[in-house]
This record gives structure tokens, C-alpha cells and sequence, in this order.
């Protein structure tokens, strides 16, 4: 019963979140400024916080560190997917006042989807155990891929679901503000920020096929699995504003998430043999995230003064 109260009480806040965002956050189309999404993410990171003290002493202050540290992984991993969005949105020429919609509509789609992996992932793990070496292979693989082709050019055109999309629905030629579909002729056509809808969220099935394993290797609480996920991508449209102008600062970020996410799958391959504790794993994570964004900005500095 307990159990059953605390599922329905964080769905029924993210429900009103999400009404929150919608109805007062995104009461007309505006380009975002930088204090407002600092602000933003701000409120959302407290949100967190807040529900992390929650936990803290309603289940004790281990499953509370599992909670940071699952929450901590993704909202470092999601700092990817706001790279991959601005590319997204640069190539489309999507302009700045419509952005926060395809966003909000695109996170939406996001938890819906990454519940679904969520509950199918952890029932695979409690069905056949030896599925957590798939699921660190993977990570560790796709740490080794985001290192290694770093510097890849993003194509969005490729992408399959977006080739077929377009063979068979009509798209205007031009943004019909943050509409995405008008009727012309009687008829419904889809304009291009539907497009870009489309090719966000398939990008981020991707990014949730490698990201939500990683947090099967610090809790197999789906409760903690579910709600440190979803808080983490809950802000990720606020945070997006908040760095999208620097993302490309930070140029060694980049490789911090593929140590992170290295770290993270050998902690699951090794789990059976040797299980680190969540404190070192936690030590770990934000030790590299911090050395990630200090060797950024001295090699901006030193770019800057040479």
C-alpha cells in the first residue's frame, strides 16, 4: 500500500509539473534568456533536491545516496543530449521562440518512453540475471564510441524514421510558429517543426538505450530507477538554455561522460565478483565531471591568453 501511495504520489507531480511548465512557464513563445534558464534549472534541481531529502528519511539514507547518484549520472549524461538538440536545432534553423515547445513536447515523450525501458530493462535483469553483462558491455562500448568519434558530424537527414516520415506526409516549407500540423485545402499538413520534433525524439531513444543502463548499476529499486531518471530529464529543456550557448566551452565534457559511462558499465560487469560502494562510485563520478570542466576552462584560458 505504501508502495502503491508513493507511485501515485510522484506520478501525480509530474503530472502537475508538467501542467506547471506548460500553462505558467510557457505562457507565450519566447526566446529564452540565460537568467531566466539558470532560474529554471534552478527550480528544477531543488525540486530534486527536495525529493532526494524525501527519500532520505522515508527509506533511509543509503537508498537516498543511490537516489543522488543515479541522479547525478543522468543529469551529467543528459548534458549530451543538449549538444545533440542544438545541433538539431542549428541545421533545421529552428527559431529561438519556438525551441522550448518542440522541447517541452519532446521530454514528454522522453519519460513515457524511458518508463517503458525502465520497467522492461529491470524485468529482463530479474528474469535473466546475466543481462546486466549486456547492459555493461553496453555502456562500456558506447564510452569507448562517444570518445572516439567525438568530433562526428551529426546528420539528422539520415535518420530513418524522419526518411520515411517524409515520404509519405507533405511538409510546408516554412515554420507556421509553434504549430505542427495546418490545415491546408481541407487537409492536414506537418510543418517542419514537426520534423524536428521527430528527429528529437528518436535521438533520445538512442541516448536512452545507453544512458538508463547506467543507473541499473547503482539501484535495481525501480522506484529509485524511475523517479532519478525522470527528474534528472525533467529540467534537461531549462538546462538546455542555461548551456547551450556553452556547451562548446566545455570541450572536454565530452570525454568526462564517455569516462563516466566506461566506469559506470565495468562497475556492472564486475558487480558479481566485486561491488563498489555507492559512496567511492558517487566520489568517482563527480571527481571526473569536476576535472572534465576545470581542464575546459584552463584550456579556454590558455587559449585566450596564448
Amino acid at each position: 500500500m505504501h508502495e502503491g501511495l508513493a507511485w501515485g504520489g510522484f506520478i501525480v507531480f509530474i503530472v502537475a509539473m508538467l501542467i506547471l511548465d506548460l500553462g505558467l512557464f510557457q505562457r507565450k513563445a519566447h526566446e529564452i534568456r540565460i537568467r531566466e534558464s539558470l532560474l529554471l534549472t534552478a527550480f528544477w534541481i531543488s525540486l530534486a533536491l527536495l525529493f532526494n531529502v524525501g527519500v532520505y528519511f522515508t527509506r533511509g539514507p543509503h537508498t537516498a545516496l543511490e537516489f543522488f547518484t543515479g541522479y547525478l549520472i543522468e543529469k551529467s549524461l543528459s548534458m549530451d543530449n543538449i549538444f545533440v538538440f542544438l545541433l538539431i536545432f542549428t541545421y533545421f534553423k529552428v527559431p529561438a521562440q519556438v525551441q522550448r515547445t518542440v522541447l517541452f513536447w519532446g521530454i514528454l515523450g522522453a519519460i513515457i518512453l524511458r518508463g517503458v525501458f525502465i520497467l522492461a530493462g529491470l524485468a529482463l535483469i530479474h528474469q535473466f540475471h546475466w543481462i546486466i553483462y549486456v547492459f555493461g558491455a553496453l555502456l562500456v562500448w558506447t564510452g569507448f564510441r562517444m570518445m572516439t568519434e567525438k568530433d562526428k558530424e551529426f546528420e539528422p537527414e539520415r535518420n530513418p524514421v524522419l526518411k520515411l516520415f517524409r515520404r509519405f506526409v507533405p511538409v510546408t516549407a516554412d515554420y507556421e510558429g509553434n504549430k505542427f500540423l495546418v490545415k491546408r485545402s481541407g487537409k492536414f499538413i506537418a510543418t517542419p517543426l514537426l520534423v524536428v520534433l521527430i528527429v528529437v525524439e528518436t535521438t533520445d531513444l538512442i541516448f536512452a538505450v545507453d544512458s538508463i543502463p547506467a543507473i541499473f548499476a547503482v539501484t535495481l529499486d525501480p522506484f529509485i530507477v524511475f523517479t532519478s531518471n525522470i527528474l534528472a530529464i525533467l529540467g534537461l529543456r531549462a538546462l538546455y538554455f542555461a548551456l547551450a550557448g556553452m556547451m562548446r566551452k566545455f570541450r572536454y565534457l565530452s570525454y568526462g561522460l564517455s569516462v563516466i559511462l566506461t566506469f559506470v558499465g565495468v562497475k556492472m560487469l564486475v558487480s558479481d565478483f566485486y561491488r563498489i560502494p555507492i559512496t567511492q562510485a558517487l566520489s568517482v563520478i563527480a571527481s571526473i565531471l569536476i576535472i572534465s570542466v576545470l581542464l575546459s576552462l584552463v584550456k579556454k584560458r590558455s587559449a585566450i591568453s596564448g
